[in-house]
């Protein structure tokens, strides 16, 4: 739009009556107010991308007081993404009931605090029939999680009965014959690995690789399930290392083990994790990202969180997760991904960064785009933030127009009085 070449400016006629320093301050305060158009210009530049076709789902975390009812949230991603896969960190009814009869593939978490009542068959035979069998007909549950990141608790009752727990589950399904719809997983933190760089050195943490990780394995290629992981380059990057999380041109991380150069910190996350699989004899289950994402906010000094590095990720992400290239030493494949999260959580504790995953706003407007819209739901939008731009450009104009008026008017001022004093003299 050419607001580079814009110069602020005051005619010499007037600027010279008037003091320096209010000339500074009104320079300041257009240069404030051109600069926010800038940046509303450039996002609305870059716009909207046709979105990806693949296996792109979105975590629906609810930890807000200001978002649209579950309904409104499903006809929003139904009608208007194209989002194929939604996990909850629950098993709500009233959001189990909102995706009845719209496909979206739905995944339900079982919460930790469940974990060990889980373990008694009753209690998971009661389980399902209480919060899966009322919705399996009329919802498409393709997934149960038995808790989130159970092995980075180091709660001992957890961990020793995580497997268990798996297992009571799975037969509570089989009993309801719902065990070849509905496959059971559990999401893990890449803080399972001991050895992650280079990728070819993953390893599982002592311990927990022999008595957890392998007879989960092996539960989950029983039963055609996918092992499931939280990688998340935001936390692992550094300023020096934001190029290479965010799948921009850089040296890439070489692997002397294998030879190989990787040109992105997901490919290495990834195949780190394969290769801790492999250590257990594990090569045919698939990869799931349950997480993963990057914020459009973040605190002071923190570095690459705005909402152009997190479109860039994002964006990226499902490009790179959906080609079919897969990683170096997992080639040729794609990656089921649940891009985190659905909505901006305003109740979330910690740093600024926790509250500003969401790649929309309670008004379904996107935080930034990605790709994620439908294209004529795109095209929309992209006419509504023109217009938004149009006016500020409007409303920059006659605040300019306004103050050259009191310029002017204040140099006038300031011309009688000195005239005045000059007369006194």
């Amino acid at each position: 739009m050419g607001l580079e070449k814009t110069e602020l400016w005051a005619p010499q006629t007037q600027s010279k009556w008037i003091g320096p320093r209010l000339r500074d301050k009104v320079k300041g305060f257009l240069t404030g107010l051109l600069g926010l158009l800038k940046e509303t210009s450039i996002r609305t530049a870059n716009l909207f991308i046709v979105g990806v076709m693949g296996q792109i789902g979105v975590n629906y975390g609810t930890l807000a007081d200001n978002l649209p009812p579950p309904p409104k949230v499903a006809r929003f991603l139904v009608g208007s993404t194209i989002i194929s896969h939604v996990r909850f960190f629950d098993s709500n009814p009233q959001m189990l009931r909102a995706f009845a009869d719209i496909g979206i593939a739905i995944t339900v978490t079982v919460p930790n605090d469940l974990i060990v009542p889980l373990t008694k068959l009753d209690f998971a035979h009661q389980w399902v029939k209480i919060n899966i069998v009322p919705h399996a007909r009329a919802t498409n549950i393709v997934r149960i999680l038995v808790g989130n990141e159970v092995l980075s608790t180091s709660n001992k009752l957890l961990i020793t009965n995580l497997v268990p727990a798996m297992q009571t589950l799975q037969n509570a399904l089989v009993k309801e014959s719902l065990d070849h719809k509905i496959k059971i997983s559990t999401p893990h933190s890449l803080g399972i690995l001991s050895n992650s760089s280079p990728p070819s050195t993953g390893k599982f943490r002592q311990g927990y690789d022999s008595y957890i990780l392998k007879p989960l394995l092996g539960f989950l290629q029983a039963t055609n399930s996918p092992f499931m992981i939280n990688p998340y380059p935001f936390f692992g990057c550094s300023e020096k290392t934001l190029d290479y999380a965010l799948f921009r041109p850089n040296n890439g991380v070489f692997d002397e083990n294998t030879n190989i150069t990787y040109a992105n910190m997901l490919d290495g996350q990834l195949d780190a994790v394969f290769s801790a699989m492999k250590r257990l004899d594990f090569v045919d289950i698939d990869i799931v990202i349950a997480e993963t994402g990057w914020p459009s906010r973040g605190d002071t000094g923190q570095i690459g969180v705005d909402a152009e590095c997190a479109a860039e990720y994002n964006r990226k992400l499902m490009q790179h997760v959906t080609s079919g290239i897969g990683t170096p030493l997992m080639p040729n494949r794609t990656f089921e991904t649940y891009i985190f999260g659905l909505f901006n959580e305003d109740l979330k504790p910690g740093p600024t960064c926790e509250r500003n995953f969401g790649l929309f706003r309670p008004d379904f407007m996107p935080v930034y785009n990605i790709g994620i819209l439908k294209p004529m739901v795109a095209k929309a939008n992209a006419a509504t933030k023109i217009q938004r731009t149009s006016l500020l450009i409007i409303l920059v104009h006659i605040l300019d127009g306004l103050l050259l008026v009191y310029l002017g008017l204040a140099g006038k001022k300031l011309l009688i009085h000195q005239a005045r004093k000059l007369g006194r003299n």
